[in-house]
C-alpha cells in the first residue's frame, strides 16, 4: 500500500496554456437533487466548477432551479425528468451520479437511463444513493462506461459489497470489486478518516491526511464533484483520481488550522487557489 502525497497535485494540476477554451476542459454532467436534498448537487456542483470543469450541467429536481442558480450561475440546468436526459448523457466526457438523487421511483429510472446511454469513452462517478440503489439491484451499475468510480463510504460499502465493516480488507474488497464489474474497470474510492483508493489495475492507496473537521454532511458530494472536475479535464487514470482525493483533503486541512467545522462549502471555494500553486511548481 502506497501513501499518497502531493506530489501527486503537482504531477496532474498543469498551467492552462494561453489559447485554451471551455471545451477543453471537458463536460461534465451532474445528476442528483431530489425535493429534500438538493444541497448535495449543488455541493458537487460547486465541487466540479472549482476543480476547474469546463462545462458543466446539472441534472435535478425543478425545485433546486433557484438555488442552483443563485449558488452557481456557472452550471446549466436540467430538469431530470426532461426527455432529452438520455441524449445529454450521451455528449458528456463524465456523468457524476447519486447525491441527494434519493431511492424513489425516478431516481429508479434514472439510473437505467444511465447505464442505458453511457459508452466506453465515458467516465461515470457513483456516489450516495446511487450506490444504495446499487446495493438493491446490481444490474443498474452501468458496464458500458469506460471508466467507473466509485466512491462510497464504509456503511454505503458494506450495502454493495455485502462485507461488513470490520472485515473489509484490501483482499475482500479487490474480490467484491470483481464481481461487480467483472470487466475490471472499476476504481474504488472507500472513504474513512484515512480514505483508501483501489486502482483498476490492482493497486491501493492509503490518503494520510483530512480531519475530523470534515465529518460534516456534504463532504462525500463535493469530493465526487473535484473528482469529477479532476476527471473531466486532466484525464481518467489513477493519478487524476488520487489527486482529487487529496486536494479535498488537503483543502480541508488548510481549513481546520482556524476552524472548529470545516464546511464542504469552504472546501470548494478554496480549490482555485491551491491549484494555481501547484500549476507553477
Amino acid at each position: 500500500m502506497k501513501e499518497i502525497s502531493d506530489a501527486v497535485l503537482k504531477k496532474v494540476i498543469q498551467k492552462r496554456p494561453s489559447a485554451s477554451h471551455k471545451g477543453d476542459y471537458g463536460r461534465i454532467l451532474l445528476i442528483g437533487g431530489s425535493d429534500r436534498y438538493g444541497g448535495a448537487i449543488i455541493m458537487a456542483t460547486e465541487g466540479a466548477l472549482n476543480a476547474g470543469a469546463g462545462l458543466i450541467a446539472t441534472a435535478t429536481h425543478s425545485i433546486n432551479l433557484t438555488a442552483l442558480h443563485a449558488r452557481d450561475p456557472e452550471a446549466m440546468y436540467i430538469d431530470w425528468n426532461d426527455n432529452s436526459l438520455g441524449d445529454i448523457i450521451k455528449k458528456m466526457n463524465v456523468i457524476v451520479c447519486g447525491p441527494g438523487l434519493g431511492n424513489s421511483k425516478t431516481a429508479q429510472k434514472i439510473m437505467t437511463l444511465l447505464q442505458c446511454n453511457v459508452n466506453e469513452n465515458q467516465t461515470v462517478i457513483l456516489d450516495a444513493s446511487a450506490l444504495d440503489l446499487i446495493a438493491e439491484d446490481h444490474t443498474l451499475i452501468p458496464l458500458n462506461a469506460g471508466h467507473i468510480i466509485m466512491t462510497p463510504h464504509q456503511m454505503e460499502w458494506q450495502r454493495v459489497s455485502q462485507i461488513r465493516i470490520p472485515f473489509q480488507t484490501d483482499s475482500a474488497n479487490r474480490s467484491a470489486m470483481n464481481n461487480l464489474v467483472p470487466n475490471k474497470n472499476l476504481t474504488l474510492v472507500l472513504k474513512s478518516n484515512h480514505t483508501k483508493v483501489y486502482s483498476e489495475d490492482g493497486k491501493v492507496f492509503i490518503n494520510p491526511i483530512g480531519n475530523p473537521g470534515m465529518a460534516t454532511g456534504g463532504s462525500g458530494d463535493t469530493l465526487a464533484g473535484i473528482i469529477g472536475g479532476f476527471v473531466s479535464q486532466f484525464s481518467s487514470n489513477i493519478e487524476t483520481i488520487l489527486a482529487a482525493v487529496y486536494i479535498h483533503s488537503l483543502a480541508g486541512d488548510e481549513i481546520y488550522k482556524e476552524n472548529y467545522v470545516v464546511k464542504p462549502t469552504e472546501i470548494s471555494k478554496l480549490l482555485p487557489k491551491i491549484m494555481k500553486k501547484y500549476s507553477e511548481e
